[in-house]
């Protein structure tokens, strides 16, 4: 991934956490999944007053992409204000992880970044090599 491939990755992931649906905590995420094939899918994190109704922005986005008919991904950026850049949570670092090791770009809106792996994110993940029939 270039850099421009990054800024843009980090501007997607920013635009969309504006548009969050967060009234319980007041905590906005947005995050932008880059394809194989180049495109972008960027998704929010949306809660429920059913708080375990509520979806993370990083299964938004890859939600999205799958929905698109995408399942081969070259990176992911994750936007949050917190300082320094929050990581997925364990639900979202298996989701990624069912889709391989990629990099995860992990920006805030002060403008810090840093960029990590789903393996690093999600040692010894449960994969679906796991689910293969045993002789």
């Amino acid at each position: 991934m270039n850099q421009d491939q990054l800024d843009m990755l980090i501007a997607e992931a920013t635009a969309v956490r504006e548009r969050a649906h967060a009234p319980y905590s007041g905590y906005l995420v947005g995050a932008a999944v880059l394809t194989a094939d180049g495109r972008v899918f960027a998704g929010c994190n949306v809660e429920n007053a059913s708080y375990g109704l509520s979806i993370c922005a990083e299964r938004s986005a890859v939600a999205a992409a799958v929905a698109a008919g995408c399942r081969t991904f070259s990176a992911i950026a994750v936007v949050t204000a917190s300082h320094p850049p929050a990581t997925p949570c364990g639900a979202c670092r298996q989701v990624l992880a069912e889709f391989g090791d990629f990099p995860v770009i992990l920006a805030n809106v002060g403008g810090e970044w840093r960029t990590t792996t789903v393996g690093e994110l999600l040692p010894a993940a449960f994969l679906p090599s796991a689910l293969e029939p045993r002789p």
